[in-house]
């Protein structure tokens, strides 16, 4: 069942708030750029997020095929959500950095389902041999 969480970047400049379903899971994946900022994030609709505010002070950072945005803080570089779209998910989309929710309760993270993606290997439905790092 979804949720209205509440979250930001670390400076306070981006606020937002999130409707996530920790129950249906939550995704870590080993591609170049998430594994190397050790990514952990829950996938909604656009319509489940709201920029409080902040949104002038986010700057975007596409790459490769350029479906996701990835979005951070240009005062302190923390990484709040991303958006983007990709047709084999359902097409648009948000991400949302469970680490930069302000009231989660840690318990609820905790026995949060995690599904591992492989994207290092473009094999995003499947788990990588190794998720130990992630």
């Amino acid at each position: 069942m979804k949720k209205t969480y509440r979250g930001s970047c670390h400076c306070g400049a981006v606020r937002f708030e999130a409707d996530i379903d920790l129950e249906a899971g939550t995704g870590k994946c080993n591609c170049s750029i998430c594994a190397k900022i050790r990514n952990w994030s829950a996938h909604g609709k656009p319509q489940d997020l709201r920029v409080l505010c902040g949104e002038d002070n986010l700057a975007d950072y596409q790459f490769g095929s350029k479906q996701g945005h990835h979005l951070f803080c240009k005062t302190c570089g923390v990484r709040p959500f991303g958006r983007g779209y990709v047709e084999q998910i359902g097409g648009d989309y948000v991400s949302v950095n469970l680490g930069a929710l302000d009231d989660v309760d840690l318990a609820e993270l905790a026995a949060a389902p995690v599904r591992y993606m492989d994207g290092r290997d473009n094999n995003w439905f499947e788990p990588p041999a190794v998720t130990s790092y992630l």
